[in-house]
């Protein structure tokens, strides 16, 4: 789609994005001034899916633009889950270190679960551990740190100047990654949610009632124009690699929203790719931050209590 076709309603993920990394960037030069040290990020990957690589890439890019210091280790498919641990406890007790990233899929042969619960919790960029999910579920409480994919939901809503409060609010997939933690960040935001899933009767009628749509099912073109609202907000979390006899590759991505039929009835929606995705990195930026800001804070409360005792 060129620059001239793009529906008036998207919702530009890549430019948004580089609004949150511009301000990520201001605020670690600052601290880089005050302090004389920059935030670092961690990323482990392990094997050499194409897809990962990718990922891992983009990340890396991005540090280097707002100014945090990347720490790469490529292991290979077959590195035992001993010496995996073994490294994320190294990542740990690195004061250089303030967050870090196990690239995900893992190989079949390592506990995934058990992997990122060896990540120190005020080092747990992506905010997947059970302590940081419990707390985005908690009324009134707030995680160390919230996971990037939802987060990235939540603040495509809120810079396009989407009222979240009050709205029904439908989310179609219930991951640990992102159905249920996107959930609870809108329910923080006081939308009325519904998730759909699998066993879901009637998912038309129910998608139907929603202002706000999160897709998150993993299903390309799932959710049809029939079953929007005129006037809803869409979010498209899904990426989903479909043939193309027409790319040089064979291949394009899509969304789980049917977009062309679709984008008629949203008053606002994200494309695939371009929507959520960027809004993803950019929110592992903004957690390395806070990851970095928190280190600093508890820095000065010890000195501030090495002087009580000198005193």
């Amino acid at each position: 789609m060129s620059q001239k076709e793009k529906p008036k309603n998207l919702i530009d993920g890549r430019k948004i994005s580089r609004q949150v990394k511009e301000e990520v960037k201001e605020k670690i030069e600052e601290l880089k001034k005050l302090h004389d040290k920059s935030p670092g990020l961690a990323v482990i990957i392990v094997g050499d899916r194409p897809d990962s690589r990718t990922y891992v890439n983009m990340k890396k890019k991005a540090c280097a633009f707002v100014g945090i210091k990347s720490f790469e280790r490529k292991l290979e498919v077959d590195v035992t889950q001993e010496e995996l641990i073994k490294i994320v406890r190294e990542y740990n007790e690195n004061p250089e270190i303030n967050g870090i990233l196990v690239q995900l899929p893992l190989p079949k042969h390592i506990d995934e679960e058990e992997i990122l619960s060896q990540i120190s919790l005020t080092k747990d960029v992506d905010g997947f551990s059970p302590y940081n999910i419990g707390k985005c579920a908690m009324k009134g409480r707030d995680p160390l740190f919230f996971p990037c994919t939802p987060y990235g939901c939540i603040q495509l809503l809120k810079r396009s100047n989407v009222e979240i409060s009050g709205k029904e609010a439908v989310i179609i997939g219930r991951s640990n990654i992102v159905g249920l933690p996107v959930s609870f960040l809108l329910l923080k935001e006081n939308a009325t949610i519904t998730i759909c899933h699998s066993r879901t009767k009637d998912i038309a009628s129910t998608v139907k009632r929603a202002d706000i749509i999160i897709a998150a099912v993993g299903i390309p073109k799932f959710v049809k124009a029939e079953w929007v609202k005129e006037g809803a907000v869409i979010i498209d979390v899904g990426i989903n690699s479909v043939e193309d006899k027409t790319r040089k590759s064979g291949r394009r991505l899509v969304g789980d929203v049917d977009f062309e039929n679709v984008k008629e009835k949203a008053s606002l929606i994200t494309p695939v790719p371009g929507g959520v995705g960027p809004m993803t990195v950019a929110m592992l930026m903004v957690n390395t931050l806070r990851g970095f800001e928190r280190s600093l804070e508890s820095e000065q409360k010890e000195k501030e209590n090495e002087k009580e005792k000198e005193n």
